[in-house]
């Protein structure tokens, strides 16, 4: 079978790989759809593996696929369902686990596509366990991201930062795929959306998904704008993922008591802090990571009652995958870049 395999930092081969041995006990065995691309892609292609790995590696860290077969012991799932993958591979056995707390497991063996062979791949094995069924409605986009694009911002909207009606948010990044996704689960639940984009072409597509105020942050200051437009009294959220280059600013924008909600360094890893700021106007920072499997349920529930929609840059090819992550590196997307695996 086809498998898209990292051999080397910034390089990608197609190759024939041996399909995987029959599902075994409690196991699927998985026909691969269609893989959203993220900036863990990204990173992985770079050579950013934060743990030990082995090359070759196949890529991929969300994706959705239709079940081929399944093992023994397996009861909840059919041939020909499509499901929706957790990208970390759980014991489902500590405390986390069994409390559905997916994200929090203490013996995760790794990311799928990152430390672990991800599904960049016609056939996959996976535990019956890290998969959720997908809702009618849904197609194999919508499925596709739900465990990342849209998860991750469920966690951190409403599990983390507990987002509530008619507050005011500042999302980064509006245009990137979990951006596009934050704009629309904070405006459908009644809050003021500020969001910010890299290029005046980005301006009305934000708009178009619910985003109240769209700030060009190459052309102005997002933090005075921010300030500006909610009367110094600075917003009561900000959804960070963008790392060094905002989190300054990020602190200033919010209100006294604000919490600021971060899941991602793109422009860096580290960073300096204001401490005085941080105690005198009582912010609470928040890190989150993935998200749970009742994360990625509520998602799907969502985009299939047409509440939310996944917002689609382009769908590539295996061909295609290269040029893909270097628009992504460049931030040269609106949405998600969509392989397509199955034809």
């Amino acid at each position: 079978m086809r498998a898209l395999q990292l051999t080397g930092d910034r390089k990608l081969e197609i190759v024939d790989v041996a399909p995987p041995p029959p599902a075994g006990q409690g196991e699927v065995q998985l026909r691969v759809q269609a893989v959203a691309l993220n900036h863990i892609d990204v990173w992985g292609w770079r050579g950013m593996a934060f743990a030990k790995r082995k090359l070759p590696l196949t890529v991929g860290a969300e994706a959705s696929a239709i079940v081929d077969s399944v093992g023994p012991g397996v009861s909840n799932l059919l041939p020909g369902q499509l499901v929706s993958i957790f990208g970390a591979r759980t014991c489902g056995l500590c405390r986390p686990c069994t409390e559905g707390r997916d994200n929090h497991c203490e013996n995760v063996a790794g990311v799928h596509g990152f430390h672990l062979d991800g599904f960049g791949q016609e056939l996959v094995n996976m535990p019956a366990r890290n998969l959720v069924p997908a809702p009618p409605g849904i197609n194999e986009i919508a499925a596709a991201v739900a465990p990342i694009t849209f998860g991750t911002c469920e966690h951190m909207l409403f599990d983390n930062a507990k987002l509530e009606p008619g507050e005011t948010i500042l999302i980064h990044a509006g245009g990137s795929g979990i951006g596009s996704a934050a704009i629309q689960l904070a405006k459908k639940m009644g809050c003021t959306v500020i969001t910010t984009v890299g290029s005046d072409e980005k301006i009305e597509p934000a708009r178009a998904l619910g985003a109240d105020h769209v700030i060009n942050y190459r052309e102005d200051r997002f933090e005075g704008v921010t300030r500006k437009l909610t009367k110094k009294k600075g917003v009561d959220v900000v959804f960070e993922h963008v790392g060094a280059d905002t989190w300054a600013g990020s602190m200033l924008c919010l209100k006294r008591g604000g919490r600021l909600v971060t899941c991602g360094s793109t422009s860096g890893v580290s960073t300096s802090m204001n401490l005085m700021m941080l105690f005198q106007q009582q912010l609470r920072l928040i890190g989150s990571f993935g998200c749970s499997m009742k994360n990625m349920e509520n998602a799907m529930q969502k985009m299939a009652r047409g509440l939310v929609k996944p917002v689609i840059d382009t769908e590539v090819d295996f061909d295609g995958i290269g040029t893909a992550l270097e628009r992504m590196e460049t931030r040269n997307v609106f949405g998600k870049i969509i392989l397509r695996v199955a034809g």
